[in-house]
């Protein structure tokens, strides 16, 4: 009888737990930072010092990715860009906004973060048995782009997590000539030799865009259609996202004409969003995969983008992880998030039911802004 009773609290007790997390409809209400245990002087303090700590990128951002990329060998901006504005961002407990500055609405560049979104694509197909993880990637893609000896040990996992040390040139960008290092010659980059596929974790964007197209083939849909309808319409995002790819990225899907879309900025492109939809999207994974009581994404796949790489403790599928050489050694050890150029963040911090959303904060400053919130609780 008594462990009768202690199941019936444990139940009552999650089911109050589930209860509490609020899932927003057309508008997101805004609560008290006291009125869940959050100091409201300590999170405006927080807010406040996201706003002072605006990236120094340049606010032209065509101008800003040359600056950054443009010594690549051959670089180009092959996608659209749009200047950006300064610091917003969100703050969200219990699914309740108690905190928010800047232009919250504005449609941005977000960069690198939309891995994270490409990764919930791949999650989306492999709960849907399209793929396996360790299956090599030449039984789904036979166009050339996996069949030497090196690239057709390349498996799904290996892209996921960068380790895929895939040779070739996609869209007129080489694999050596993404982020090499600066002191080789052209021909030395060529040449050089790299690890087996799976053996080392090497941040490519061209790579991560073989990722993009090879979803492509064997979901013969494009991306942002899929995420749309699948993600975003379901959990009640705006309808001025969009997600881009390069003029050069077009090919011939089923009759018609379409784009393989960039996982990030790099080259242009990506995904331009505002933070309220990427607010809305951390919630989602906040809640393992569950908007309301619809199940839109497998809490397995949720559990997977979260174990760390073989080759960097700090990176999982397309999601950074707090842990490795990249730790914040002050914060709880399971938080993990979206990360992209010029300071863009979409945090998951489980253990305190937070999502946050920061665009264009100094990147050397994120870790001290979010310490100041988790200490802000009471």
């Amino acid at each position: 009888m008594k462990n009768l009773k202690l199941i019936v609290f444990v139940f009552l007790s999650l089911t109050v737990s589930a209860q509490r997390l609020y899932f927003p409809g057309q508008d997101w209400e805004e609560r008290e930072p006291e009125s869940l245990g959050f100091s409201n002087e300590k999170i405006r303090g927080a807010i406040q010092f996201a706003i002072d700590n605006e990236n120094s990128v340049n606010r032209n951002l065509k101008n800003a990715i040359i600056s950054a990329f443009g010594y690549e060998p051959g670089f180009e901006i092959k996608g659209p860009t749009k200047p950006r504005k300064g610091p917003n961002g969100l703050i969200i407990k219990d699914g309740y906004i108690i905190g928010k500055w800047g232009d919250v609405s504005r449609v941005d560049m977000t960069f690198s973060v939309t891995k994270s979104y490409l990764s919930t694509v791949a999650g989306l197909a492999y709960q849907k048995g399209l793929f396996n993880l360790d299956e090599k990637m030449n039984t789904y893609v036979n166009d050339g782009k996996f069949s030497s000896d090196h690239n057709k040990e390349i498996t799904w996992h290996h892209l996921l997590n960068q380790s895929s040390q895939w040779k070739g040139n996609l869209f007129g960008t080489s694999d050596w000539a993404d982020r090499p290092p600066r002191n080789l010659s052209i021909e030395e980059l060529k040449t050089q030799e790299i690890a087996k596929p799976g053996k080392a974790y090497k941040y490519n964007d061209v790579r991560v865009n073989l990722l993009s197209f090879s979803l492509l083939k064997i979901l013969k849909e494009p991306l942002p259609e899929i995420l749309k309808r699948e993600i975003m319409d379901p959990i009640g995002a705006s309808s001025s996202w969009r997600w881009y790819g390069y003029e050069k990225s077009k090919l011939n899907l089923n009759g018609s004409v379409v784009s393989s879309v960039s996982g990030g900025g790099h080259f242009g492109g990506g995904l331009f969003i505002n933070s309220l939809d990427h607010a809305r999207f951390g919630l989602l994974f906040l809640n393992k995969g569950k908007w309301k009581n619809k199940l839109l994404l497998s809490p397995n796949w949720i559990e997977l983008v979260q174990v760390p790489s073989g080759n960097n403790e700090s990176y999982g599928y397309m999601w950074w992880l707090n842990k490795g050489e990249r730790k914040w050694e002050s914060l709880p050890e399971n938080i993990y998030y979206g990360a992209g150029f010029g300071g863009n963040y979409v945090v998951i911090i489980p253990d305190s039911n937070l999502v946050i959303v920061a665009r264009w904060i100094d990147s050397s400053k994120i870790g001290d802004f979010l310490k100041k919130i988790v200490d802000s609780q009471l």
